[in-house]
């Protein structure tokens, strides 16, 4: 037996903790490293006193590389006397609700919205995620382990036997979640596309949606994994929307990233709306109170005024989560919150007319997209209408790809330099600058966005997840936030891609 740090595994692989569990490319997350991962896990679980019962339920999305990577996480469970229970290819959101509700831990395999080159690990207690801090309990862990299990590649030397069988009911859970809590046939006349590709929710959406009375149509289903980002909208899927909806004349197109826990709507239109759009209406609808979300959101969330407070924390639903549980030990209720990407958190129970719908502090897609076409079903009018309830203003986010996370960090701290970093943003940013434009108050919360006199906002931040530079911008338009947006890109790639 040998005892290796996590913290030294990380280094050494290049697969560490990003703002929603362990990722990094599938070459880098050997059955080893995938192994130690989650036996570090089980003892961060035992060293809390965590176990209601010693059970670990497990599932995974699409991606081709999330089976192998299921196996070496349940051989790990196993390896550590506890029990591991494999409950299918499942959205994340499903996984955890399931698994809180027996009072159990559990792992997600997946990478989420990133490419296939790449997967991920996500570590649920049987309260929910685990924060911030509880990483860096497990970043601090010494893991014993039997070194001859593995290869000189880090692979198993005797592959565990796994079956890829599935298990339906944590499937039905999730699904009757939603089908207890909203009326009967309260979608119904609603002619919904639910833009299927290889999303894991993508039999849930029917699922729900069909026993709530919409007419559906299914599209896009794809064999191959398609990294659908709701908050860096591909081309082709902004072209496929608008396609669909003049051919079939939907009220909504509907979709999640490839776990299921992130949202994707259009209007009547084919016009994907922003994941901080719909969750500024999911909310409303939910009659929550209290909301917490990440500074990198829409400002039309405090200019509603629908909510009593506005909490804002750094991206990532571990800050999101955290907030939330400092407003529930403020003694608050009907707390609720969202991310960009449209991602909404539950911290407590909502209670809406005579039913009731439990708290699910994780990213959910399937509540967002129920909610916010029954808002406006109640609201008669269109998805294109509803929106208009809000404050005229626009996001638009992107990034570049294959830019150093190290290199994001330097460049964002010289932007934030006191003495020069002004004159560095004029410098590279001109046209920001020009007819008297300056800044009035830029923010640190997670990364750097700055507002402008003239209402404008750039936000720039390091990806959590990949080596990418993000790039949120606002505006009183869509156009002007998207031309502002793709101006700072062009800058950006411009100056620093290739330097």
């Amino acid at each position: 037996m040998i005892s290796v740090s996590i913290s030294q595994l990380m280094q050494q692989s290049g697969v560490s903790f990003g703002t929603s569990g362990a990722r990094g490319l599938v070459a880098q997350m050997t059955d080893r490293v995938c192994y130690l991962y989650t036996c570090a896990f089980i003892q961060f679980l035992r060293q809390q006193n965590s176990w209601s019962q010693a059970t670990v339920f497990i599932a995974g999305d699409l991606r081709p590389s999330t089976p192998r990577i299921i196996a070496a996480c349940i051989k790990a469970i196993e390896d550590n006397n506890i029990q591991a229970v494999y409950i299918g290819r499942l959205a994340t959101p499903a996984l955890t609700a399931y698994a809180m509700a027996r009072q159990a831990a559990s792992i997600m395999v997946t990478g989420s919205h990133i490419p296939d080159d790449r997967n991920g690990i996500k570590f649920n207690t049987p309260k929910g995620e685990i924060l911030k801090p509880d990483e860096q309990i497990i970043r601090a862990q010494q893991v014993k382990h039997d070194e001859s299990l593995f290869d000189q590649q880090g692979n198993f030397i005797t592959p565990p036997v796994f079956t890829d069988q599935v298990d339906i009911s944590a499937r039905k859970f999730y699904q009757q979640r939603y089908l207890d809590f909203f009326p009967e046939q309260a979608l119904a006349g609603l002619r919904i596309g639910v833009y299927q590709h290889s999303s894991v929710a993508r039999d849930d959406m029917v699922a729900v949606l069909s026993a709530l009375g919409a007419d559906i149509t299914e599209l896009g289903r794809s064999a191959q994994f398609i990294p659908v980002d709701t908050e860096a909208i591909r081309e082709v899927d902004q072209t496929l929307a608008r396609q669909w909806a003049t051919e079939y004349r939907f009220d909504a197109i509907v979709s999640t990233d490839g776990d299921g826990d992130r949202p994707l709507l259009s209007d009547e239109q084919g016009n994907w709306l922003r994941g901080d759009i719909v969750g500024i209406l999911c909310a409303r609808y939910l009659g929550i109170k209290h909301l917490c979300t990440p500074v990198s959101a829409n400002s039309a969330v405090e200019k509603c005024a629908w909510f009593e407070s506005v909490n804002r924390t750094r991206i990532g639903s571990p800050y999101v989560i955290a907030a939330m549980q400092a407003l529930l030990a403020q003694g608050k209720q009907n707390i609720g919150g969202y991310e960009a990407n449209g991602g909404f958190l539950l911290a407590d129970n909502i209670q809406k007319e005579d039913q009731r719908l439990t708290a699910l502090p994780t990213r959910d897609a399937m509540i967002v997209i129920v909610s916010v076409l029954h808002f406006a079903r109640q609201q008669q009018k269109s998805l294109s209408q509803l929106v208009q309830l809000l404050p005229p203003r626009f996001t638009f986010s992107n990034r570049i790809k294959n830019f150093a996370t190290q290199k994001s960090q330097q460049l964002i701290q010289a932007y934030s330099d006191p003495e020069h970093g002004q004159a560095r943003l004029a410098t590279d940013f001109p046209q920001l600058f020009m007819r008297d434009n300056t800044i009035v108050h830029i923010d640190h919360t997670d990364g750097l966005r700055i507002q402008f006199k003239n209402l404008q906002i750039m936000h720039l931040r390091p990806s959590g997840n990949a080596p990418e530079l993000r790039c949120y911008t606002e505006a009183d338009s869509v156009s002007q936030a998207r031309k502002l947006n793709d101006y700072c890109l062009k800058q950006l790639t411009k100056r620093y891609l290739n330097a």
